[in-house]
């Protein structure tokens, strides 16, 4: 494994994160992970040299910070940077950080935290950080000894992001960023300004929910061109690790297969290793994805679990790859797996939801939810006309 400098702070932190959001499920609940599968796979990770662990409140509807409580047991615990956030959605007065921070603690079996961050943080919750005083509770936490770090996650704009960083002295920020994300979000230009700051930068979402290692026929035959040649995980993860900003990147890892070939990438990652040509071929290869990708869904599963049953990352994943895939076949077998979600009342699952976009009431729970501020209830309806009839996507998508 390579270590890289971690900001300001004195660690020496993998390069590969172990992000614990994407744990392996559970047979009957896929929203909640398996603990014995679980806990093997992050033991096996930090054997392999991953010392940077990031969780939060609500991954797999809380099993994600139980699952690490048992998992760093037997001296795991030592060996790694253990990192949680405060969900700041459930926020709603100051004694709630203490109460969150107590439970997470204990789910975690640990303590203290090497980093505890804000959620999530846009321009509403950066708000309430500031209208709560949770900056404070965040110091005073840090002084008994409960916190070592203070950082935040972030799903805004670059002005916004920009905003936060200049608010505080901040240790760690989490950002979305890949080949395909320089422009939106903090993009590159958050990036390099929180690095000047000397804070850490994070990297989540280097795959874009997977959508980077799934490429379409055309960004194949780029890849094939190229001198160099890589997979396509390897493109996307060596061009964030070809970053002197970048301290780690994490990944939602749900195999043995994943981590082995992850940390296998890891070992051959280093800044201003790619060459000018390997970066021309990157900037293609966003090209294709750019023009193809119609909802810029990640499948975070943040939206999740739908009150009326409606799986609404797996309908914009079908969407999504039916434009990815240059095959009419392809195509015509995506769209018999969007007919085979349930699209009645009586099919529906709501303990492990599986239904279509038909099945979408509207409701808007989710909008607070989705932290790319995708419009779901719109864009479900869209989805549907698509898969569900005879639209056509242009007709729709522009």
């Amino acid at each position: 494994m390579k270590y890289r400098k971690m900001g300001s702070l004195d660690w020496k932190v993998s390069a590969l994160g172990f992000g614990c959001m994407r744990l392996p499920s559970r047979k009957l609940n896929r929203l909640r992970a398996d603990f014995g599968r679980s806990i093997k796979l992050i033991r096996h990770g930090i054997d392999l040299g991953i010392n940077y662990i990031d969780t939060a409140w609500v991954y797999h509807l809380g099993d994600s910070e139980r699952i690490l409580g048992e998992a760093l047991k037997s001296g795991y615990r030592d060996r790694v940077h253990l990192v949680t956030k405060l969900f700041m959605m459930l926020v709603r007065k100051p004694e709630d950080f203490d109460s969150f921070l107590h439970s997470q603690l204990e789910r975690l079996k640990t303590d203290y935290l090497d980093a505890y961050l804000f959620h999530g943080l846009n321009q509403g919750s950066f708000e309430k950080l500031k209208e709560l005083g949770l900056i404070e509770k965040m110091e005073k936490a840090r002084d008994r000894g409960l916190i070592r770090h203070i950082g935040f996650s972030f799903h805004d704009t670059f002005p916004v992001f920009k905003e936060i960083v200049d608010y505080y002295d901040w240790d760690i920020a989490q950002i979305q960023y890949n080949y395909l994300d320089t422009n939106i979000q903090a993009r590159t230009e958050g990036l390099k300004y929180a690095y000047s700051k000397g804070i850490a930068v994070v990297v989540m979402e280097p795959l874009r929910g997977g959508k980077l290692v799934d490429p379409p026929n055309e960004a194949l035959e780029i890849m094939k061109s190229a001198k160099n040649k890589k997979t396509p995980l390897e493109w996307a993860l060596q061009f964030l690790w070809d970053q002197p900003e970048v301290a780690t990147v994490l990944s939602g890892m749900g195999n043995t297969q994943m981590v082995d070939q992850n940390c296998e990438i890891a070992d051959r990652s280093g800044i201003h290793t790619l060459s000018q040509e390997d970066i021309v071929i990157i900037e293609k290869l966003a090209s294709v994805f750019k023009e193809r990708i119609l909802v810029p869904c990640t499948a975070c599963g943040y939206c999740m679990p739908c009150p009326h049953g409606v799986d609404i990352p797996q309908n914009f994943a079908i969407l999504n790859d039916a434009c990815l895939n240059d095959s009419g076949w392809h195509r015509w077998t995506i769209k018999r797996g969007y007919k085979r979600l349930a699209g009645s009342k009586e099919e529906i699952d709501k303990d492990n939801p599986n239904g279509n976009a038909s099945m979408c009431t509207g409701c808007g729970e989710c909008l607070e939810k989705c932290p790319q501020n995708i419009a779901i209830p719109d864009e479900l309806k869209k989805v549907h006309a698509v898969l569900g009839g005879r639209g056509r996507i242009h007709d729709y998508f522009k």
